[in-house]
């Protein structure tokens, strides 16, 4: 008996024509209603998302079939893995029928499901159904039943699960009817490899024939208009995200990670700087709205969201599409409202997570720069104070700007303005210069250079602050202020070669600087990066001492900035026994003062720095480890407020290694 079965059983092949015909309108009707949203796409400026094509649709179609982005999120995120890989199965498992019934066999009378090949198709996609069946019910439990906090259910929720599980299911009963009249007691092994089927028809079997193929016959059809029916309503549900999150990761941002577009604030043809009108963002900023999947994976690792601030991540994004579709919204500023926008950490926990690659922080930073540039508008008093401080004596504490170098008083490092023959140029930034705390970090990595024989230089009181907290404020103008005159003075001494002990200064003189003149070649590195080769350059061992710690991954060195090993690595040479926060390395949670929000007092919510001291302090470590100025201050803060301080001490990592280079000696 050959093994194979007859396409278009029971219905015959004169379905063929009105079958095409349904399949071409609702085709029709998709792309129609993709072109009306592609429209709407149009209103935001232009952007260019289609260099390196290759390279993006490479990445796109890597991570559309594997899942990886999407496998993350552990439970349900395995579960939509693999629907979707079952769901895709069947797909291609339906083109191969249409590729023998309608083309090879007719045309050249090829028939190649037959066999052996045949018995593995059967097999495969009666289990990938299975699994999609299995896998969509468990989705659906976990959103009508189960219900997480945050996640939404609307009304294209029911529409989704319904129609997807409806053609599921009349597929297999499908199955089971044709098997139930051609394939059951015939002695055939043909049954076994289709084993939900089998299932299926022994549940019929005690029905007549003309029944079964009556009852065969309507259910085709009914399958067949629901399937056309999900095509043609693509566009119009949350199902979309089919080809608009496969769309959106190949117009993924391939420009340095934390990317800011930098205007050019001297153009006299210019008449506003950021963003408030839904016209002023770019195309891709509406399409994001289009790509969301509601996940809520953004909001969930929010730690503005965690802690009780109107902020979440996927609501900006999803007003972004109401605006765009739906509410008629311009002013994007006051549909989102500056509470919202004044939470954010930039920690850009929310693009990390992301499945689709949607870009949460620039829209957000977008409209911060209007709201400080065009209408003079900042989160509290504190920050104009500080900000005030940054014009007049370049950084934002209120101290004096010839008192900036004064830390290094007594220590063996240079001023390049008087000795410009150094190894490095060491940019302690704003806090490193005037924290007392911070202080000792920076006389702490002059002490481990002076040890490893590195000559260091420093600008001394002609360091500006390097502009970032003002930047991510919003002060667009203040920003490029102290950045060109650093950049001056960097080029006048002509320096190749830059270590900062601020992980905000670092990402700033390592990519935003660029765009402002400074030279490419300039090399710059962050004090751990730096430490960490050196040591293995020059086989330099510390005096070890074990102790046990917890490690905070500050978000730019870590998200910003993919620093995750040399860190550790320099604890762990140290003595040091490392016990991970549950939210370290990429899911790491932030200190609360990025964003600028190292200058804003926090009064929505509770305390981020708080939160985040308690989670060290739940390790039962008793010493938490930073390499941060903003995390150091943050955390010493939020050790008090959180009421761990017998439970929890902060140091930072150029405490722990000059200690051991000290004994060493």
């Amino acid at each position: 008996m050959e093994f194979t079965r007859e396409i278009y059983w029971n219905v015959g092949h004169g379905v063929l024509i009105p079958m095409y015909l349904l399949a071409f309108i609702a085709i029709g009707i998709m792309i129609f209603g993709f072109y009306k949203r592609y429209l709407v796409y149009k209103m935001g400026g232009s952007e260019n998302r289609l260099d390196s094509l290759f390279d993006r649709i490479f990445y796109m179609l890597r991570n559309v079939f594997s899942q990886k982005k999407v496998i993350k999120e552990k439970i349900p995120g395995i579960f939509h893995g693999i629907f979707f890989w079952g769901f895709l199965l069947l797909f291609i498992g339906t083109l191969l029928v249409f590729l023998q019934a309608d083309f090879t066999n007719p045309l050249f009378g090829v028939k190649f499901l037959t066999g052996i090949f045949y018995l593995v198709f059967s097999l495969v996609l009666d289990l990938a159904g299975l699994a999609a069946i299995i896998m969509l019910s468990a989705l659906l439990i976990r959103r009508f039943f189960i219900k997480p906090e945050g996640l939404e259910t609307i009304r294209d929720d029911y529409i989704i699960h319904g129609i997807l599980l409806v053609i599921l299911i009349t597929g297999f009963i499908i199955e089971g009817l044709r098997m139930s009249v051609t394939e059951l007691g015939s002695g055939s092994i043909l049954p076994y490899f289709s084993p939900v089927g089998m299932f299926a028809a022994n549940i019929f079997a005690g029905f007549d024939a003309g029944s079964l193929q009556g009852a065969h016959k309507f259910i085709w059809w009914f399958h067949f208009l629901l399937a056309m029916t999900f095509i043609g309503i693509i566009p119009l549900t949350k199902l979309r995200h089919i080809f608009t999150m496969s769309a959106n990761l190949m117009f993924k941002d391939n420009r340095v990670k934390g990317f800011i577009n930098t205007p050019d604030l001297e153009d006299e043809q210019a008449e506003q700087f950021g963003c408030e009108e839904l016209t002023d963002f770019s195309w891709k900023d509406i399409f994001d709205g289009d790509a969301c999947t509601k996940c809520k994976r953004c909001q969930d690792r929010c730690p503005a969201y965690a802690t009780d601030k109107p902020l979440s991540p996927m609501k900006v994004i999803q007003q972004f599409q109401e605006a765009a579709f739906y509410e008629n919204t311009e002013n994007m500023v006051d549909f989102v409202t500056p509470d919202v926008l004044w939470s954010c950490t930039t920690c850009r926990a929310c693009q990390e997570t992301c499945p689709a690659d949607i870009e949460h922080v620039n829209k957000i930073l977008e409209m911060r720069r209007n709201m400080v540039l065009m209408k003079g508008e900042f989160p509290g008093d504190e920050v104009i104070t500080a900000t005030d401080s940054i014009e007049v004596n370049g950084n934002p504490l209120g101290f004096g700007f010839a008192k900036r170098g004064d830390w290094a008083d007594g220590l063996d490092v240079s001023l390049v303005s008087e000795q410009a023959d150094v190894d490095i140029l060491y940019f302690p930034g704003c806090f490193a210069s005037f924290d007392k705390r911070n202080i000792n970090v920076a006389k702490n990595f002059v002490s481990i250079c002076n040890e490893l024989g590195v000559r260091v230089g420093i600008l001394g009181k002609e360091e500006k602050c390097c502009g970032e907290p003002a930047r991510k404020l919003g002060n667009e103008y203040l920003y490029q202020m102290m950045a060109m005159e650093n950049i001056e003075k960097l080029s006048e001494y002509n320096v190749k070669r830059i270590v900062t002990t601020c992980p905000h200064c670092f990402n700033t003189l390592s990519k935003d600087y660029m765009q402002l003149g400074l030279d490419g070649s300039v090399q710059v590195e962050h004090y751990t990066t730096f430490l960490h080769k050196m040591f293995e350059e020059n086989g330099f061992n510390l005096e070890s001492e074990d102790f046990e710690c917890t490690y905070h991954d500050s978000c730019y060195m870590a998200r910003y900035n993919d620093i995750l090993d040399e860190p550790r690595s320099l604890i762990t040479s140290a003595g040091g026994r490392i016990n991970e926060m549950d939210k370290n390395r990429y899911e790491s949670f932030c200190c609360g003062g990025g964003g600028g929000r190292i200058l804003v007092d926090e009064k929505i919510g509770t305390k981020v720095n708080a939160a985040r001291a308690k989670m060290a302090a739940d390790t039962g470590s008793g010493m938490l480890i930073s390499n941060c100025p903003f995390c150091l201050s943050m955390f010493e803060d939020g050790i008090k407020t959180a009421e761990v301080e017998d439970k929890i001490k902060v140091r930072d990592i150029s405490e722990i290694l000059v200690d051991r280079i000290k004994r060493r000696s």
